[in-house]
């Protein structure tokens, strides 16, 4: 019990310092910016934002429906806004696993079928982020050495997953666990791998991004600053690669931290780069968790439940179908 709960206060703990110190640094400066700030732009931004996870919706509904699970528009919607929510107050992304419990409770789905569907719009998450990192690249000049890894590892590793997933349709095994890992490659396979599903999920995640990219820039345009759209790009890319490593809840502080730093090394000052970062991650977590609440009301109560139980399985299995 210890154990859990101090992997959730020190995680928590970093986040929030993160922030804070970042706020600390730069708040006679946002508190000036403030007051010349051009608001109707955080207007645009909340509504590109709202209208990307509209999009995460309807991609998450074809992966659903390559698995055999007839799931609408409004569901996808909202059975991604519960995990991400939940992923604000967990660490280690375990709001994922809300996902599971609420496609079983809906319909019937194993729980094979629910990490399949995770696996699929993570591999295309992070691959495809990382293809707009490496185009970025073209355009930014004298970034660090790091910045590359960073970009090249998920691409490399992306190829990699699926020319294991082709091989992978050759093996059978009489092993138990082998079985249910193979199952689930099986049924990613099938959402991901013909040539319908490559096309729709590599494009739609490629729109997802820009239109996360477009948040940014609304915001960078209400402080009235310049920073070359190639270098907000990189940020949000580094940013999110960096968020993807689940050191605190929802990637809270370390974001922040990777995009302003990113726009820093680029020669925008400090204090603006903190700020644009701040503020960006604070709209699209404030939007992430409207849309919880309002789709833990759409489901009902026993999400909450669903919700601690994935705190729970954190050091625990769960039974595949």
């Amino acid at each position: 019990m210890w154990k859990k709960a101090s992997t959730i206060v020190i995680s928590t703990l970093l986040a929030v310092g993160i922030v804070v110190f970042m706020l600390y640094t730069i708040w006679d400066d946002l508190l000036v910016a403030a007051e010349h700030a051009v608001w109707y732009f955080l207007v645009l931004a909340a509504g590109v934002c709202l209208a990307a996870w509209w999009l995460r919706g309807l991609r998450y509904r074809s992966i659903l429906s390559s698995l055999g699970i007839p799931a609408g528009a409004g569901f996808s919607v909202a059975c991604i806004f519960v995990s991400q929510t939940a992923n604000l107050i967990v660490p280690a992304r375990l709001g994922d696993l809300v996902r599971i419990f609420i496609l079983r409770h809906e319909y019937g789905s194993t729980a094979s079928q629910g990490i399949s569907s995770l696996v699929v719009e993570r591999v295309f998450d992070i691959l495809m982020v990382a293809v707009l990192g490496a185009v970025s690249l073209l355009f930014v000049l004298n970034v660090p050495d790091w910045f590359y890894t960073i970009i090249i590892v998920p691409i490399v590793g992306g190829i990699t997953f699926f020319f294991f997933l082709v091989l992978a349709g050759k093996v059978s095994s009489e092993n138990r666990i082998m079985r249910v890992v193979l199952t689930i490659v099986g049924q990613v396979r099938e959402a991901s791998l013909s040539l319908k599903a490559l096309f729709f999920l590599s494009v739609s995640s490629i729109v997802i991004w820009l239109m996360d990219v477009l948040v940014c820039v609304f915001v960078v345009l209400m402080f009235q600053e310049q920073v070359p759209l190639a270098v907000i790009v990189l940020g949000i890319v580094i940013g999110n690669l960096v968020k993807a490593v689940p050191l605190t809840p929802g990637g809270v502080g370390t974001y922040e931290l990777a995009l302003a730093l990113t726009f820093t090394l680029a020669g925008v000052p400090a204090p603006d780069a903190a700020m644009i970062a701040v503020i960006d991650h604070l709209i699209k977590n404030l939007i992430t968790l409207g849309g919880g609440i309002v789709s833990i009301y759409f489901f009902g109560g026993w999400v909450l439940d669903s919700i601690r139980s994935a705190i729970q399985d954190r050091f625990g299995g769960m039974k595949s179908g």
